[in-house]
């Protein structure tokens, strides 16, 4: 196939036509067609079930399908997560899927330059000598014996990860596969790991709840479990108190009964505070954590209590903790650095109290994503412990498993080379002193994407000579975004397998166009929300109007056939043999039927009797693709008390703990003092100095409870007196959004924001000292620079603080996206505004916890 510059050109100017008379007039592109603009029309169509992947809600969804065409989405009728709904995120995935300024075909780079601004002048190839080039380089590294220097970069994914992720990664002979989960909510997982020994995003039956308390997050709006939220959300303000923890005022804020608008990266202040009162007060869970032996109340502020004199139960060293950490931590001690009144502290302490056991304390990335955010993360969630709201009703829970196969067995095809090579360090420094990753209690065990850019520039462990990345855009999504620009101009070589030209696509050497998920891809997700876990399918419901391949799956295939013809087959070896078509036991043939066989491969227990048995009858893969989604039963309530919060597995001889150490809910944590201690053993030292290399205060036993953490920051508040507040649009599609026209018509509806604009909110009494009014342009300056933007006054935003949204800033992606592509962004990034900084303990990228000060000066 030999695809001319010309006909590439005309394609895209094509489509440019369409966009520009108001896309997505979807019928537009059908002869004939007599609807109106953007109407659906009278013509028969169907609905196809597949998979919305706008944000990690991951909803079931339909698709309306009309003469080849996606015209309308709504919320899957058989899901138990999303009740048949869908948020405005599943609606503009429309104008993604017919976005004129996606990747049509592949592309090379002919400018050897890199940099920001410098254009990549990419030519049209084919798809044989795209793979063919990949191939090429990633032989080379082997036969020179470097394999560990090729990387596979992560961005959002969906479960068919494991192909491209760890099997291609893996048999190769890299141990660089990197995701990008510690950009997320890593602190968060820290959090509730080290507490209830669950590392992993909770589920919450807010339906049953008495008193909800949502803290740093906006679930009617981002994080997770959003349609949900939004269906129940009225019934919740009718039966339940709300209480919202976070300094600007949200769409959750705008309609609870407490707002609570704390100093950013006070949390742990408020969090312990909070336990004080409920401690005194006694209003603690007696059925969860037990009770005094002479049922006498001794938590007395300011005293030390005996902890022989209570009586523990499906908790461990609630006396330690009050001891060690609580018993100064008063309601006046925390008025005095959050900005909470003493009176209200009690008032909501009370008020959780007397609901217990049916309280959501439902923590998000704002009380967690800080640079010494792993304890406050703690301390939000040990209130779930202490009311005795885990696994209980109206609580938060673990979650139903799901019915799913794992990743294969990949032993009999690593070789020398991947044996030796695969164990190598990884490249974002995961496990060294400073950088402990504590990941479900493994020093190391987890990803720090964003050092990965530091890691590069200081060739630290080693330079990295060839990356392929996916549905990631690091030089604009990560913190310190600047570094990532640096980074990818040294890198050799770059692979990015994309819908649009991002900027991480400016640096690469290669382009091979994704099919877009929702609309275009094999692949499935797995959730749980609402006491239902769920397996719900990703399939194609309309025909790629450009040359396009499957992500994770065909395009790994495609290059395991190329890697065979020169002389390496265990890829394809593997990827032929171990998924294989579990209905007709036939190995794949070409990419597209790896595709197929691979989704069919995982997913096969959901539609097999093994589903059956856990949840949702499903009769075979004709029938699951129909339905689109196999529900699990209802999560039991209190399915891990009882000691089940932790367990001891055999292995090789070895004991190993998976959970807690101490198999109970841990107020002290003796997993965390068993991770802790190991990686210091690991590098000769002690726990105190660790945690000094890790930018923490904590000494002696404070470290193995959660605790107040003095918040760290950038900028001296002489001379940046605010603090910024990055916050997350209900639009955004993971960050995919802004080349969508809608994104900026209807980006009103968050709160403080208006259409068109990408605006910085200022509390009025702020703006009135500062001069400056509504449409005014500031100009902000942080410790990485100095940037324009225009000013909205809002009471919303706690004083002292400045809010953005997260989502504008674009300088690629698309015409719509930026303002000049490939030169001038169109707003401001916020990841430029912010510093590169890690939670070290969970290896989680900091953006919340006010660690970025702000100099506003009238432009």
């Amino acid at each position: 196939m030999r695809i001319r510059r010309r006909d590439f050109l005309k394609a895209g100017a094509a489509l440019g036509a369409v966009a520009a008379t108001g896309m997505p007039t979807l019928n537009a592109f059908a002869a004939g067609s007599d609807q109106k603009a953007g109407g659906m029309g009278t013509e028969p169509g169907k609905w196809i079930a597949s998979t919305c992947q706008g944000c990690t809600t991951w909803c079931p969804v339909e698709i309306f399908v009309q003469n080849g065409r996606a015209v309308k989405v709504k919320g899957n009728q058989y899901s138990k997560q999303n009740d048949g709904y869908v948020c405005p995120r599943g609606h503009m995935s429309l104008q993604q899927l017919y976005d004129p300024d996606r990747v049509k075909v592949p592309m090379k780079r002919t400018n050897p330059v890199k940099g920001r601004g410098v254009d990549p002048k990419f030519v049209p190839i084919t798809w044989d000598e795209a793979l063919n080039t990949v191939a090429d380089k990633m032989m080379e590294l082997r036969k020179n014996n470097e394999s560990e220097k090729y990387m596979l970069l992560r961005g959002r994914y969906s479960y068919m990860r494991d192909v491209i992720y760890d099997v291609m990664t893996k048999v190769y002979g890299s141990p660089n596969n990197i995701s990008h989960s510690s950009l997320c909510a890593e602190a968060e997982n820290f959090g509730a790991y080290y507490t209830e020994g669950m590392w992993g995003y909770r589920d919450y039956d807010v339906s049953n709840s008495k008193y909800v308390v949502i803290w740093g997050c906006d679930p009617t709006n981002s994080n997770r479990l959003v349609p949900a939220m939004i269906k129940r959300f009225g019934d919740v303000l009718d039966t339940a108190t709300v209480a919202v923890v976070d300094p600007r005022m949200q769409t959750t804020a705008t309609k609870a009964q407490e707002w609570l608008p704390i100093i950013p990266g006070q949390d742990g202040a408020l969090a312990t505070a909070l336990a004080h009162v409920i401690l005194t007060e006694g209003l603690w869970s007696r059925e969860f954590v037990g009770d005094f032996k002479d049922g006498k109340n001794l938590f007395k502020a300011g005293q030390t209590v005996d902890e022989a004199a209570f009586d523990e139960k499906e908790t461990h060293g609630i006396v330690k903790w009050w001891n060690i950490e609580l018993k100064d931590r008063t309601p006046d001690w925390a008025a005095k650095i959050t900005g909470i009144s003493k009176e209200q502290i009690i008032r909501v302490a009370k008020g959780m109290g007397k609901a217990a056991p049916h309280v959501v304390v439902w923590m998000g990335p704002g009380a967690a994503m800080h640079v010494r955010g792993g304890y406050s993360a703690m301390a939000v969630n040990a209130l779930n412990g202490l009311l005795g709201s885990i696994d209980n009703v109206g609580g938060t829970l673990a979650g139903a498993k799901q019915a799913a196969n794992s990743i294969p067995k990949l032993d009999k095809y690593l070789d020398e080379v991947a044996q030796k090579h695969g164990k190598m360090k990884k490249i974002d420094q995961r496990g060294t002193k400073a950088l402990p990753s504590l990941n479900e209690g493994k020093s190391g065990g987890g990803s720090i994407a964003n050092n990965v850019a530091t890691a590069m520039l200081a060739k630290d462990p080693y330079d990295i000579k060839m990356a392929i990345g996916y549905m990631n855009n690091f030089t604009f999504s990560c913190t310190g975004a600047q570094r990532w620009e640096k980074a990818m101009e040294q890198l050799p070589f770059y692979v990015h397998i994309t819908t649009n030209v991002s900027e991480m696509t400016q640096y690469a050497d290669i382009v091979l166009p994704a099919r877009i998920t929702m609309f275009e891809k094999w692949a499935y997700v797995k959730q749980k929300q609402n006491r239902y876990a769920h397996v719900s399918l990703i399939q194609p419901v309309v025909e790629p109007m450009w040359d396009v391949r499957h992500d994770e799956t065909e395009i790994p295939f495609l290059i395991a056939e190329k890697l065979k013809e020169r002389g390496f087959s265990n890829l394809h070896e593997c990827l032929v043999n171990e998924y294989k078509d579990p209905e007709t036991g036939l190995p794949a043939r070409t990419g597209e039927e790896f595709a197929l066989y691979s989704v069919k491969y995982y997913t096969h227990p959901a539609w097999s009797e093994k589903g059956a048995t856990m949840g949702d009858r499903i009769n075979g893969w004709e029938d699951y693709r129909q339905r689109g989604v196999w529900n699990s039963n209802p999560y039991k309530y209190k399915s891990r008390w009882g000691g089940k919060f932790g367990k001891d597995e055999e292995t090789d001889g070895k004991t190993t703990t998976k959970g807690t150490v101490s198999h109970k809910f841990e107020f002290y944590s003796e997993t965390l003092k068993k991770a802790l201690t190991g990686h210091a053993e690991k590098h000769k030292t002690d726990v105190d100095d660790i945690l000094k290399a890790c930018n923490y205060t904590a000494k002696g036993e404070l470290a193995f409870v959660p605790h107040y953490e003095p918040p760290f920051r950038y900028g001296d508040e002489k001379e940046y007196p605010f603090t910024f507040i990055d916050y997350k649009s209900r639009l955004n599609r993971e960050g995919r959004s802004q080349n969508s026209p809608w994104y900026y018509e209807f980006h009103k509806v968050d709160f403080g924001d208006e259409s068109h604009e990408d605006m910085l909110q200022i509390n009025p009494s702020d703006a009135s000292k500062l001069g400056v009014k509504t449409g005014d342009m500031v100009k902000i300056t942080t410790v990485t620079g100095s940037y324009m933007l225009k000013v909205k006054l809002w009471e919303g935003v706690r004083p002292g603080t400045v809010a953005k949204c997260y989502g504008q800033g674009h300088w690629a992606y698309g015409k719509v996206a930026s303002k000049e592509f490939g030169k001038t962004p169109r707003g401001v990034n916020n990841n430029e505004i912010m510093p590169f900084d890690t939670e070290r303990l969970s290896g989680a990228n900091v953006r919340n916890g006010g660690f970025t000060g702000v100099k506003i000066e009238k432009a």
